[in-house]
């Protein structure tokens, strides 16, 4: 008997959009303010706000072999932008290029906490796991990706000190190139198990 897992979990999601306005992180392309469609991105006065509508999306379908012999999850695993979604609203071009900044900075926050799941997802995935083996995983990183996110937002004063949100972007730019063999089109490199292992 053939058995079909289908999963798709949408996480991280502060916005669940589908639609042909929707960005896949890319290392190639930077967002930009026409990217932010939900807002004509003018504000009054002081008042300022960005909402970037990023989601990680991950899905799965395939029969019971496949998954018993799948470890390689890296493709399932989407950081996505939704343009209709995202706005900027600033009182001027300076205050919302910080934002546009901060926006990028939570975008590829958002490509490392995938490639840390994915990460993951590697390393505890066995022949005999269950359909659901993902769960904590996934947990374990949202609550790591919702904390780091908040820390950056704080700590940067919503994107207005430069200097440290620049700081906070090279650190997690570095991380993810830590995480290569972890991006979306990578195949991790197995670990060899030794004698002495």
């Amino acid at each position: 008997m053939k058995v079909i897992f289908t999963v798709v979990v949408y996480l991280f999601s502060i916005s669940s959009v589908f639609s042909q306005s929707v960005l896949e992180w890319s290392n190639d392309y930077k967002l930009q303010k026409s990217d932010f469609e939900a807002s004509k991105n003018t504000g009054d006065g002081t008042m300022y706000s960005v909402h970037a509508a990023i989601s990680i999306n991950f899905g799965f379908q395939m029969s019971n072999y496949e998954f018993m012999f799948s470890k390689n999850f890296n493709s399932k695993v989407s950081p996505r932008f939704a343009r209709n979604a995202s706005y900027i609203i600033a009182p001027d071009d300076d205050t919302a290029d910080k934002l546009l900044k901060l926006a990028q900075v939570e975008f590829d926050l958002a490509e490392l906490y995938a490639r840390k799941f994915r990460k993951l997802m590697f390393e505890n995935k066995k022949a005999f796991s269950e359909p659901d083996f993902y769960q904590k995983l996934y947990e374990k990183v949202y609550a790591e990706f919702t904390m780091r996110n908040s820390q950056i937002v704080q700590n940067t004063n919503m994107g207005m000190a430069e200097l440290r949100l620049k700081e906070n972007h090279d650190q997690v730019l570095t991380e993810i190139d830590e995480l290569a063999d972890f991006c979306k089109t990578c195949k991790p490199k197995k670990r060899k198990v030794g004698k002495d292992s």
